[in-house]
């Protein structure tokens, strides 16, 4: 192994696609906006020559394969053409089998042990960066102040995420979070949505990353220094078990079982990224925290979608077609949309039409759902408000004095059903008491949350 070769098999693991003709490979460098002919041709011939300056000598040097290039305004491809043995070879050594697309199913368990020193160890990285590390400079945590690099992976390669990440730990470039291709992190408020499937991101703080790490490609580079002029300072990364956690309610989506997940994972409910890496064993997870969350857990699931926004016949369809909601008897009621809104704002309790002070329907979500149902098409993103709910909700009421909305409220604490204007909105109860009974541990794995479907009979008894 030589630094050459470190960064070539990055390049080629983050990239590499493999097909059916024996003399020939792709590196596809999927940079969206980002490397778009059109929307930057400046970038674009950047990128041109890093791949002739960059990949080219290398790839030639080391495998003696050729190489050019196509793009189009969603990805680049790198094509590789020769006699492909060595490389073969090499991959098939590492345990790594050339076939389709790479970074869906290689590991890198085997390759770490060869990198011998922290200089291959940054080669390897600096391959994965120019090809799966983004510097999209929408990639931030929360606003400019904390640029970040989002390597992307695609599939379910669980283990190949985790073994980045301690790569990374072992050259002190601490990563900031991971998103789990996992729907309690794609779909967390929506049990009824089917396209969680969006891969992974494993985010580094990008000054951290600039320390640490590298890039070959010029043009990530030069990106990497234009997202870091946003910031007005330095931001010093924070190791895994010295962070806090903070938990959101999410609900229970039936791809938890999702037969693509690894089974160390599968059936798993999972409150926050870090409790997957302690169900993952990970020597960095925060067990502890991990464990303090399961004394509370019934203030963190919900069986129920948390919010749920669609057509008001598609609403209807799932009431019907869920024996728990069809079955419940409904009172029927036209509320005053500024009377719901005024209490949102000046009420200390956030829920409203339960039966304790702890239960009941939260006003936030509820504002939200009353938020799309009576937005005009232009103030929509699909289902989310261009801007802030509240702004949107303060303009309908200032241009019409009396609104209402229609609330089909049910007999016991299934989801809360709002309509109109041909929309409507489906909110889960905070119910913790109940929850809480629906949850229990995996015997295998004690950080593996498992939660049970709910039944009429755990409402009934409440």
């Amino acid at each position: 192994m030589n630094t050459d070769k470190a960064y070539i098999l990055g390049l080629i693991i983050g990239g590499g696609v493999w097909g059916n003709t024996e003399d020939i490979f792709r590196i596809r460098l999927p940079y969206r906006q980002w490397g778009s002919i059109s929307r930057n041709p400046q970038r674009a011939g950047q990128i041109s020559q890093d791949i002739m300056r960059v990949v080219s000598p290398t790839l030639r040097a080391i495998y003696g394969l050729s190489v050019s290039f196509e793009a189009s305004e969603r990805e680049w491809s790198i094509l590789c053409e020769g006699d492909m043995t060595d490389v073969r070879n090499d991959l098939i050594s590492y345990g790594i089998k050339p076939i389709g697309d790479m970074r869906q199913n290689a590991g890198i368990s085997d390759v770490v042990p060869a990198l011998i020193d922290d200089n291959l160890k940054r080669r390897f990285i600096a391959g994965l960066a120019d090809t799966i590390g983004s510097t999209n400079p929408n990639h931030r945590r929360f606003s400019d102040e904390i640029q970040i690099l989002s390597f992307e992976i695609t599939g379910f390669n669980f283990s190949f995420v985790c073994d980045l990440c301690h790569l990374l730990y072992s050259v002190n470039c601490i990563p900031d979070q991971i998103l789990w291709n996992h729907p309690n992190f794609h779909a967390g408020k929506n049990p009824y949505y089917r396209q969680w499937t969006k891969g992974f991101k494993l985010r580094v703080q990008l000054d951290q990353y600039a320390t640490y790490g590298a890039f070959a490609f010029r043009s990530r580079a030069e990106s990497a220094q234009e997202n870091l002029g946003k910031q007005h300072q330095t931001h010093q990364a924070v190791p895994c078990p010295e962070r806090d956690i903070s938990v959101s309610p999410t609900c229970v989506h039936p791809a938890e079982h999702d037969i693509r997940l690894p089974d160390d994972i599968r059936g798993g409910h999972y409150l926050h990224n870090r409790h997957v890496c302690a169900v993952l064993g990970c020597e960095h997870a925060p067990y502890d925290k991990v464990c303090d969350l399961f004394n509370n857990v019934g203030d963190y699931i919900n069986p129920f979608p948390i919010l749920y926004k669609d057509t008001q016949i598609q609403i209807e369809k799932i009431i019907t077609s869920d024996s728990l909601l069809a079955n419940r008897n409904y009172v029927v009621s036209r509320v005053d949309i500024r009377k719901l809104f005024s209490n949102f704002q000046n009420s200390e309790n956030n829920l409203i039409y339960g039966k304790g002070a702890k239960d009941g329907y939260p006003r936030a979500e509820i504002m939200q759902a009353i938020a799309y149902i009576i937005a005009n098409d232009n103030e929509l993103n699909g289902t989310r408000p261009r801007g802030s709910f509240i702004k949107l909700i303060e303009r309908h009421l200032a241009d019409e004095s009396k609104l209402v909305i229609e609330i089909h409220r049910p007999d016991l604490l299934t989801p809360l059903a709002l309509f109109g204007n041909g929309r409507g909105a489906l909110i889960g109860a905070r119910n913790p008491r109940v929850y809480e009974q629906l949850a229990s541990i995996a015997p295998d794995n004690q950080y593996k949350l498992c939660v049970r479907p709910i039944t009429e009979e755990d409402l009934r008894n409440a």
